[in-house]
């Protein structure tokens, strides 16, 4: 069920998935530069702040499982552009949202509609691009987090720094409409999984959920999750309160790590499909590992030192998630994949929701205010990444080459 399409237009969809990625990817980001501004303004604890964060992940895991019961029904390309518009409408609520609980229940609607986008740009991009370069599809679409990173969210933050924190909401939902024009101008119709029709959603689900394949993905896609959600909506906390960073100095964190990662993305795209998926996800999640455990001794390793051991972090992150959602993608029956990416979608927010919300019980602060435990931390997230190399291999690929060196 591959759609056919020009290199041309390949490669303009891949650049069109990566631009609607971009702004999701900066809606959700940008909240934890500015925890310490949401700690202080609405004078809530980490914990909440962790809720403000797992919020929008655990209504994005509600939504996921939602559209599972309609996303094969529709065509991709209107289903897309309708829950990218709601999106930046929720975007724009967060923008005017004027309490703590009105940002919560706006956080709560950008991740009802955003939530779904993920799924859906991977379950085109499983349409569209054969396995043999899925990896480098991926690699590209998944830049966006770099230049999310490099320049989404510091831009973010001098709008906050020079206008107030509704600013960056404002500029998001603004870019969204732009790119929803775009999208809604050049994308083909991507409506072939549609000759494909089941007689009940439900049956569909339940096919996904018969096939013991898609559920060792979909634990794949918890532990991915948890690996890196446990710390990372806590680093900015960590490193202003314990390892002298001022709120000013925060952007050089995401500069020098999407710098990193918009270079080191596409070439371990290209790689994983050369080397093999599995083999490219077992190295980076590996390479991650050390940042993590640096990352929550590092509060004496001075503003320098800690960017080093970030960027490392971001790196190893970043290109595990590459590969990792190349296998993920690839694991779903070709006739159930808007199912299946659905309630992955779903699992994957509900998984970082949870690791968010456990990694904000674990932290705590002393009486000077220093962040404490965060070593427990990075302790989930090692022994989440630990569990994903021993399940990567089991994972049955469709489209691959039937010899086991293919998917190595």
């Amino acid at each position: 069920m591959t759609t056919s399409l020009s290199p041309k237009r390949e490669l303009w969809l891949l650049i069109t998935l990566a631009g609607i990625q971009f702004t999701h990817i900066v809606d959700f980001m940008v909240m934890m530069p500015l925890g310490p501004q949401f700690t202080q303004i609405f004078g809530i604890s980490d914990a909440k702040f962790g809720l403000l964060v797992s919020a929008y992940t655990f209504a994005a895991g509600a939504s996921g499982l939602f559209a599972s019961l309609y996303v094969d029904r529709f065509g991709r390309k209107n289903l897309l552009l309708v829950l990218y518009v709601l999106f930046a409408l929720a975007t724009l609520a967060c923008g005017i949202a004027p309490s703590y609980d009105s940002l919560l229940l706006a956080r709560v609607a950008a991740g009802t509609f955003g939530g779904v986008l993920t799924a859906l740009s991977q379950t085109i991009i499983a349409d569209v691009i054969p396995f043999e370069r899925r990896g480098r599809a991926m690699g590209i679409v998944m830049s966006s987090f770099s230049v999310a990173s490099v320049a989404g969210v510091p831009l973010s933050l001098f709008l906050a720094a020079q206008f107030g924190w509704h600013a960056p909401f404002f500029a998001i939902a603004a870019t969204c409409g732009v790119l929803a024009l775009g999208a809604w101008l050049t994308l083909p119709a991507l409506a072939g999984h549609l000759e494909h029709q089941r007689s009940s959603p439900i049956a569909g689900i339940v096919q996904v959920l018969r096939d013991p394949n898609h559920l060792k993905a979909f634990v794949f896609t918890a532990l991915l999750m948890f690996g890196g959600f446990a710390m990372i909506p806590y680093i900015t906390i960590f490193i202003t309160a314990n390892g002298g960073f001022t709120v000013q100095q925060v952007p050089y964190l995401y500069l020098c790590g999407g710098a990193a990662t918009l270079v080191t993305a596409r070439f371990i795209g290209r790689l994983s499909d050369s080397v093999g998926k599995a083999k490219v996800f077992s190295y980076m999640a590996i390479a991650a590992v050390i940042p993590m455990l640096l990352l929550s001794q590092s509060a004496g390793f001075g503003v320098w030192g800690i960017l080093l051991v970030t960027t490392a972090l971001f790196i190893g992150m970043n290109g595990r998630m590459v590969p990792g959602m190349a296998l993920v993608a690839s694991a779903a029956n070709p006739q159930l994949r808007g199912t299946f990416m659905a309630l992955n979608s779903s699992v994957q927010s509900a998984a970082m929701g949870a690791a968010a919300f456990v990694g904000g019980l674990i932290i705590s602060r002393d009486a000077q205010g220093l962040v404490q435990h965060y070593w427990g931390n990075a302790l989930v997230g090692v022994v989440a990444t630990v569990f994903s190399l021993m399940l990567v291999r089991k994972l049955h690929l469709y489209g691959a080459p039937s010899s086991p060196s293919a998917i190595k």
